[in-house]
């Protein structure tokens, strides 16, 4: 796990010596990422420069050393990541006699001697693994960058300045693209819109105009001589699903746990190499006990678990995970964390996510994150469960709501969401609580009004992909709240691919793989780490489980009510039922309660009215509406002032940087 940056072109710099001092200040900036070595390239003139940050994992040896050329001297390469078969991809080099004579026992060596004898896209094809890889052909004079299947690996690129001073700048995060002379820092109305609704920016947009976010599963190439650049897909997540949906797995439900079972213990395994020490993030839940379950039935010695609990009543994990720990007998390590711990984080979330994001989980994982480096320095994750494995609720809600209201005439839904709308969310939750002693517990709602008023905002949808993304939204119209904002093209709104054969649920499952689960929870667990110098692995995005998940029928996903079944009957082979079966929990922090509490004073200098009329980017009053029922208890709008908290904070660190546009 490392960190790259580099530019193509001269733009400001005249001669090798300078274009090297910029790409080092570039490195620099994302030394968190890679804090045990750097390195810097340039070719003779300066037109094109690589910059690395190391995190040593496998060969901790000078052998390892970045930017690195290959055998024949054709390609410099910088890689952020990890090629968990390439010892295997040695193996078939050596097989042939195309193998170089070794120096080390680095991935970054391996995939080098590939790109000599299979080409790039052909060797990345082979690879298994995390990556973002920027490449230098001196032959060709091309520059080609790749991103892994799934999103794990951040990289974002874009042309910066005009004319014979255009330089396309490239790297691991924003900051180190901001140290360089030519870059000009206008923020993006439309990817400031897309924050709002969805909490992220996805890819392919960026909160600058002219930087992008190279999707998942893509390569790109550019060369002075072919400036614009050429994004081509090497694998893709959509069609996977497609053909998985179109050829399902055809043996019968217990065929499917050993195959599954099978498979994850290879993925684990090879995720399990490294020569430095190694853990594991432990809840309890499904996901992360299936991950650590099977670490540990292929290690002699216990492996090191790690959770944080908080003592709020509806936000801990922790005595669930040390019960799992205890029963697989791993070495655990928990925190508790005060609030005032995990208010602390708040302050270095600019820094830390590079662009404004608004998940609120950030901030556990952070903390888990930080407890984890104090004691390893690679920790696997069970992020992707719920995607692969349907394991949100609000997949069984959202199919249950439409089934019963989808077919129902739209000027008819018009008209019950506008009886419902006409009373408020609090005479709504007096009438819930004056039926609490009537209904059944596993029926009555939290915010009960809150809830029925979003209902109502997405009863009229044209159709289930409108409602479903109605459901998922915070600022259901951004640019209501963004001065000149609008909605760009997006996987969700306008470019979603066709899913010709899916049920629903399969479409919800499809369009979280490929936004929700690159834009959030991917984004999410590598800033968090990298902000700690911690390496995560993700075990369930081996693509090859991924190409599995999606063959298995539904019906061995969700059984007798319960989701991710497949997933829970290989844990049960390790671990007690008894000690998984509980409602799922998320993974937060009391924002809502915090806002009216000791972040008051702090949220309300952000979202003061004339600072928001000054700096331009927002309408101030249904922000400061929202923010007036939040602080009366009237609504619950902790989500959509987070999504402006957040920019705002962002653009705070950042205003000496950012022109308005």
């Amino acid at each position: 796990m490392c960190g790259l940056v580099g530019f193509l072109g001269t733009g400001v710099h005249d001669s090798r010596e300078s274009a090297k001092s910029i790409v080092g200040r570039m490195t620099d900036t994302i030394s968190n990422r890679g804090p045990d070595d750097s390195g810097a390239w340039t070719c003779e003139h300066g037109l094109v420069a690589l910059g690395h940050r190391r995190l040593a994992i496998v060969d901790l040896s000078p052998a390892g050393h970045q930017p690195m050329a290959g055998p024949s001297g054709r390609y410099v390469m910088v890689f952020n990541g990890e090629i968990y078969n390439h010892l295997k991809l040695r193996s078939a080099l050596e097989s042939t006699g195309q193998a170089p004579a070794w120096r080390g026992h680095s991935d970054t060596e391996t995939l080098l001697a590939g790109f000599d004898v299979w080409g790039i896209q052909a060797t990345v094809e082979r690879a298994i693994g995390m990556f973002a890889i920027a490449v230098w052909d001196r032959e060709t004079r091309t520059l080609t960058l790749a991103r892994d299947r799934l999103g794990e690996k951040p990289l974002y690129y874009g042309w910066q300045g005009s004319g014979a001073q255009a330089v396309f700048l490239f790297g691991s995060e924003l900051k180190a693209l901001r140290v360089h002379p030519s870059f000009e820092n206008r923020i993006d109305r439309g990817a400031l819109s897309l924050q709002l609704r969805n909490n992220y920016i996805p890819a392919p947009y960026s909160i600058y105009q002219g930087i992008s976010k190279l999707p998942p599963g893509s390569l790109l190439t550019v060369s002075l001589s072919q400036r614009e650049e050429r994004v081509s897909q090497y694998w893709c997540a959509a069609s996977v699903a497609r053909e998985g949906v179109a050829n399902p797995f055809k043996g019968s439900a217990e065929d499917a746990v050993d195959q599954l079972e099978v498979l994850l213990k290879d993925a684990i395994s090879q995720q399990m190499m490294a020569d430095v020490p190694l853990g594991a993030f432990l809840s309890g839940g499904i996901d992360s006990s299936t991950i650590v379950a099977l670490m540990q039935a292929q290690s002699s010695r216990p492996v090191k678990t790690f959770s944080i609990g908080f003592n709020e009543v509806g936000y801990n994990e922790a005595e669930h995970a040390k019960a799992v720990a205890a029963h697989l007998g791993t070495e655990h390590t928990e925190l508790y964390v005060t609030a005032q711990q995990a208010r602390d984080v708040i302050p270095l979330l600019p820094q830390i996510y590079d662009e404004p994001f608004s998940d609120s989980s950030q901030i556990p994982t952070y903390l888990v994150s930080q407890l984890a480096k104090k004691h390893v320095t690679v920790s696997l994750s069970g992020d992707a469960g719920d995607e692969l494995f349907c394991g949100y609720t609000r997949y069984q809600s959202a199919e249950r709501i439409w089934s019963k209201v989808g077919m129902a005439p739209r000027p008819f839904r018009q008209l019950v969401a506008a009886g419902i709308t006409s009373v408020s969310p609090q005479r709504w939750n007096m009438i819930g609580q004056g039926l609490q002693g009537i209904i059944p517990a596993s029926l009555r709602v939290p915010a009960f009004g809150d809830k029925l008023h979003k209902g109502a905002d997405v009863l009229t949808s044209r159709d289930f992909d409108a409602f479903y993304l109605g459901l998922c939204a915070h600022w259901p119209d951004p640019s209501a709240i963004v001065v000149d904002g609008y909605h760009p093209p997006t996987t969700l709104v306008e470019n979603a691919p066709r899913l010709p054969g899916f049920s629903r649920v399969q479409r919800m499952m499809a369009l979280d793989m490929l936004s929700y689960l690159p834009g959030d929870i991917l984004t999410k667990v590598d800033r968090a780490a990298m902000g700690v110098s911690l390496e995560t692995r993700v075990p369930f995005l081996d693509h090859r489980v991924v190409e599995l998940a999606w063959r298995l029928p539904q019906s061995v996903k969700v059984r007798d009510g319960k989701s991710k079944w497949v997933l829970r009957q290989v844990l049960y082979r390790h671990v007690p039922q008894a000690l998984i079966e509980r409602p799922k929990m998320g993974f937060g922090v009391p924002i809502g309660a915090w806002l009216r509490g000791p972040l008051r004073d702090w949220a309300e200098s952000l979202l003061d009215e004339q600072r928001l009329k000054q700096e331009g980017f927002f309408h101030p009053a249904p922000i400061r509406k929202k923010w007036r029922e939040h602080l009366s208890g009237q609504r619950n709008w902790q989500h959509h002032l987070w999504d402006v908290l957040m920019f705002q904070a962002w653009h705070e660190e950042n205003r000496s940087l950012a022109t308005v546009c």
